[in-house]
C-alpha cells in the first residue's frame, strides 16, 4: 500500500467537485487500500478522494476507537436528515485548525460499497458527522466554508505565515 499526498488548503484541487464511479476495478480497490492507509497514517477519522487529488465520489472513513470499523462509501447520497449537532471539526486538509460546525446529528446514506453493491444506512453521532464532512469534500466544499469570513482570514493569514516559516 502507499501513503498518498494529501492536498491542502488553499490548493485550488480542493474545489473540484467529485465524478460518479462506474468502474468497480483492481485500480478502485487498490486506491481505496491506499486512502486507509494514507487516512490512518494520518490520524485522520475520514479521507474524501477529493483530499488525494483522486476527484472521483469515493470517501473511507473508520470513526472507532481502535481502529476497526473500516466504512468505504462510493457515489454516496444524503437521503434524510434529522436533528442538529454542533461539532467540532478538524480536517487533514487544514491541520493545525479546529471550529464548530452545524451539522444533521442522523443522516441516511445512499451508496455502493467496495464492491458497487447498493447500500442504504442510517449513521448517528461521529460516523454522520464524519461522512457529511467526507461528502462535503466530495462537492468541493471545506469545513471552513461554515464559518465567519473573519475566521476564514485568520486562518489564510496563518496558514500564510506557516508557508514563509
Amino acid at each position: 500500500m502507499t501513503i498518498l499526498n494529501i492536498l491542502q488548503f488553499p490548493d485550488p484541487k480542493l474545489r473540484i467537485t467529485a465524478k460518479p464511479i462506474v468502474n468497480f476495478d483492481e485500480k478502485l480497490q487498490t486506491k481505496i487500500d491506499d486512502m486507509f492507509e494514507t487516512m490512518y497514517d494520518a490520524k485522520g477519522i475520514g479521507l474524501a478522494g477529493t483530499q488525494v487529488d483522486f476527484h472521483k465520489s469515493l470517501l473511507v472513513t473508520d470513526v472507532s476507537h481502535d481502529k476497526n470499523q473500516p466504512h468505504v462509501l462510493i457515489n454516496p447520497e444524503i437521503l434524510s436528515t434529522n436533528g442538529i449537532v454542533d461539532s467540532n471539526e478538524g480536517c487533514l486538509s487544514v491541520p493545525g485548525f479546529q471550529d464548530d460546525v452545524r451539522r444533521a446529528e442522523n443522516i441516511t446514506v445512499k451508496y455502493l460499497d467496495r464492491e458497487g453493491a447498493p447500500k442504504e444506512c442510517e449513521m448517528t453521532g461521529l460516523l454522520a458527522i464524519c461522512v457529511q464532512h467526507e461528502i462535503d469534500h466530495l462537492n468541493g466544499k471545506l469545513f471552513i466554508d461554515y464559518l465567519s469570513e473573519a475566521k476564514k482570514q485568520k486562518i489564510r493569514k496563518l496558514i500564510r505565515k506557516q508557508e514563509k516559516d
